[in-house]
């Protein structure tokens, strides 16, 4: 069975799947902020991420939905909603797309689109190094939050980004995302679903949301978060908390 960490208690239950840049662990900060009673959450690790490393695979978004399916059906939840934060909100999408009937609610933070996201030759190589430096590593982070955050901030996201994922799996995973193809396969979703984006992201804009996200899914709306870049449940962790479990199960 693919890596999970499961907190909470309650019956609105939430599949996470997290970005390139980090493991399920990404979203420690905003843990304390998470009703134990209303939500229970499932977060899942990647083969060949945080506690899947040693597990092999093609590393790609079919086989991340694939997965979170599998691990769906291992916790016997029919239905669920959806919270994938960059590469993992092109994966939520992945799952909508081979399980519609199943998800219930999607919030996709700082997402990536089914169509993948166009880089210039200079960001690709950047990216691209990634997989074998990890002062490219750091210096995406800085970049997609506005270099706006201490160096030691960047720096430890980085290093656990370095020792929780395998050089190939890190590699592979930047291709799939990079070069999502699959928007003619989703575009036209119904799930409500919230694109949350942060101010001072440098990578996931505004724009960018409105002509992909919004554009294609009719029951999609966008929120700009202050005071964050592209790492919200590290940079405003309560904040974003809040965000999400009033769009899965408002309270009046």
């Amino acid at each position: 069975m693919i890596g999970h960490t499961i907190i909470g208690r309650g019956n609105r239950r939430v599949l996470v799947l997290h970005g390139w840049l980090g493991d399920w662990t990404v979203f420690a900060p905003m843990l304390p902020a998470i009703d134990l009673d209303r939500f229970c959450f499932a977060f899942m690790d990647y083969r060949g991420f945080g506690r899947s490393i040693d597990m092999e695979g093609e590393y790609s978004l079919v086989e991340i939905a694939r997965d979170a399916l599998s691990l769906a059906d291992h916790l016997e939840w029919q239905q669920f909603s959806l919270l994938g934060h960059s590469m993992g909100g092109a994966a939520a999408l992945r799952v909508a797309v081979d399980a519609r009937s199943r998800v219930q609610k999607i919030v996709a933070a700082t997402p990536v689109p089914a169509s993948g996201m166009p880089l210039d030759s200079g960001a690709r190589a950047l990216f691209e190094s990634a997989a074998q430096k990890l002062d490219a590593r750091q210096a995406i982070i800085d970049f997609t939050t506005g270099g706006r955050h201490c160096h030691a901030w960047s720096q430890q996201l980085a290093s656990h980004s370095w020792n929780n994922s395998k050089p190939d799996a890190f590699a592979a995973y930047f291709k799939a995302w990079s070069g999502a193809r699959f928007a003619e396969e989703a575009r036209g979703i119904t799930i409500p679903m919230l694109v949350l984006v942060g101010e001072h992201d440098g990578g996931v804009t505004e724009a960018a949301m409105r002509a992909t996200y919004l554009a294609d899914y009719p029951s999609c709306r966008l929120k700009v978060l202050t005071n964050s870049g592209h790492y919200p449940m590290q940079e405003i962790p309560v904040a974003f908390a809040t965000e999400v479990q009033e769009f899965l199960d408002p309270v009046h």
